[in-house]
């Protein structure tokens, strides 16, 4: 298994085919981890690459590797090394490229591939001393680059939407390889796998639809009495659905989560809650965020058409390229009941929504929305209320998710 280094830096080469055109944008998704712990489908980028590379450490932006630290045991930033009986040489591989594509797999050694739409970097061959020198330069000199034509980096908050169909389907090919038994009093249906483990649990009266695609229900998962899962769908460890729930495909539950009312196509990253009635699709969601009961949201718009959307607060319209496109709602977002969702929505990390408008467009991190209008949420109030959230699941904030917290606090205002 080949060694790589992750990188969650925009990089390109001094002498690309193709223009480079610009960052890649992608908060809320990375406002409190890399690249590649997001969480692209059943699994974060980080779980699906390590199935076919030793991922030997990780170059992130200095604000984030503190906690990128906390959650890793390979080096971050500083440290670098291979092992002594490795070869000399390294893939290079770009944090924000949640599949192990082929002409990764392949390069030769020095050379170099880069995705045409964007200009960006996806892997260079390289040795372990010219890897540690793209923390600096951001630019490399590879001995020959080659195009990527077909959409393979994540580079604005939508893309999540874009390769969640095809990340899914590499996932579930792992997770639910194995087909086990079905409890008692549950209806199967369909020929594709369905794996339940062991430590979960799932009721009697519950139906597992897997015509279209595999279901996996992970460790110590509950699935509630009268609910219905249509695959492909995970739903992952510690995670409950909740009594009459309708989960339907191109969902992926992270881990300690609670859902109900309709889910599809949707991907919770982990410690959020959806536990009422309500319409969530074709959305991603961050940690320890809260949904009010009602909460719905649109994933179409009443035209058909492209979904448009700014990537960041006071930004231009961009094409999404999608046309079932719901909501990006960052870390630590709280939504108040019944609270409507518009389609395209992106909700900065620390949203505080109480009004009775619906969410539309691009929200600033760190709002706080009342009929009474719009401010800049406190952070000494944000934390009592993050540390309450917090403290359900018995887990305290750490030094450095505060600081980092506190420093994104800071930028949006």
């Amino acid at each position: 298994m080949r060694h790589a280094i992750l990188f969650d830096l925009d990089a390109t080469t001094d002498a690309s085919p193709v223009p480079f055109a610009g960052p890649a944008i992608l908060s809320p998704l990375t406002d409190l981890r890399a690249a590649f712990d997001v969480r692209t489908g059943a699994l974060t980028t980080l779980e699906r690459l390590s199935a076919s590379f030793h991922v030997a450490g990780a170059i992130v932006p200095q604000a984030i590797a503190p906690l990128t630290r906390e959650r890793h045991t390979f080096p971050v930033n500083t440290g670098l090394s291979l092992p002594h009986d490795s070869p000399d040489d390294i893939l290079l591989l770009n944090a924000r490229c949640p599949l192990p594509i082929s002409e990764a797999t392949h390069l030769a050694p020095g050379a170099a591939i880069v995705e045409r739409a964007t200009g960006h970097l996806i892997a260079w061959r390289t040795t372990i001393d010219k890897a540690r020198a793209i923390a600096n330069a951001h630019t490399i000199k590879p001995d020959a680059v080659s195009v990527v034509d077909r959409r393979v980096l994540l580079t604005r908050p939508w893309h999540i939407r874009t390769l969640r169909d095809a990340c899914i389907a590499t996932d579930l090919n792992i997770l639910a390889d194995s087909p086990t038994a079905i409890p008692a009093g549950v209806t199967p249906i369909g020929a594709h796998p369905i794996h339940i483990d062991p430590s979960a649990r799932v009721y009697p009266t519950v139906v597992l639809d897997a015509e279209q695609g595999p279901i996996w229900i992970g460790p110590h998962a509950v699935v509630r009495p009268g609910s219905t899962l249509i695959g492909p769908c995970a739903i992952g460890e510690h995670s409950t659905v909740l009594d009459r729930s309708l989960i339907k495909g191109q969902t992926a539950i992270g881990p300690h989560c609670k859902v109900a009312g309709e889910v599809g196509g949707t991907i919770l990253q982990g410690f959020s809650n959806k536990a009422h009635d309500g319409h969530l699709g074709d959305s991603w969601l961050g940690e320890w965020v809260n949904l009010g009961a009602g909460t719905t949201n649109s994933n179409l718009l009443n035209t058909y058409g492209e979904v448009i959307a700014k990537p960041t607060p006071g930004a231009s319209n961009e094409r999404t390229g999608e046309t079932f496109l719901g909501a990006i709602i960052g870390d630590h977002v709280k939504m108040a009941i019944c609270t409507r969702i518009m389609t395209g929505s992106i909700v900065g990390t620390g949203t505080m929504w109480a009004a009775t408008k619906p969410v539309s467009g691009t929200i600033p991190p760190f709002t706080w929305a009342t009929d009474a209008g719009e401010k800049p949420y406190r952070f000494d109030k944000f934390m009592e209320v993050a540390r309450a959230a917090m403290m359900r699941r018995k887990i305290e904030p750490s030094v450095a998710c505060e600081a980092r917290l506190k420093a994104l606090n800071a930028e949006g205002r």
